[in-house]
């Protein structure tokens, strides 16, 4: 992101609506957000969109948070951008 006025570009891939509004609605005001309900669908939207940052689900049941993660970071035009995984996990080991 090369204008210091325009907004970072922030995807929210989550299947989970309730999750979702909270992030959009915490963050609307700093970020210009695109939502992936499934992460086909995530995957589509940072190749069309190119976000700055994407907040990750790492549970979804049709392709977890690890395998999109590691998809991104298997291709060299999406490696560099920024991952924060989102879950409602509390084990340590995850």
């Amino acid at each position: 992101m090369t204008d210091p006025a325009k907004k970072a570009r922030l995807l929210i891939v989550d299947d989970v609506w309730a999750n979702v509004k909270v992030l959009v609605e915490t963050l609307r005001a700093d970020y210009e957000i695109s939502v992936a309900l499934d992460g086909i669908t995530a995957l589509e939207r940072v190749e069309r969109d190119r976000p700055d940052l994407i907040l990750l689900d790492v549970m979804r049941p049709d392709m977890d948070g690890y395998e999109v993660c590691r998809r991104l970071k298997a291709d060299t035009g999406t490696r560099d951008i920024l991952i924060i995984f989102v879950t409602a996990k509390d084990d340590s080991l995850d």
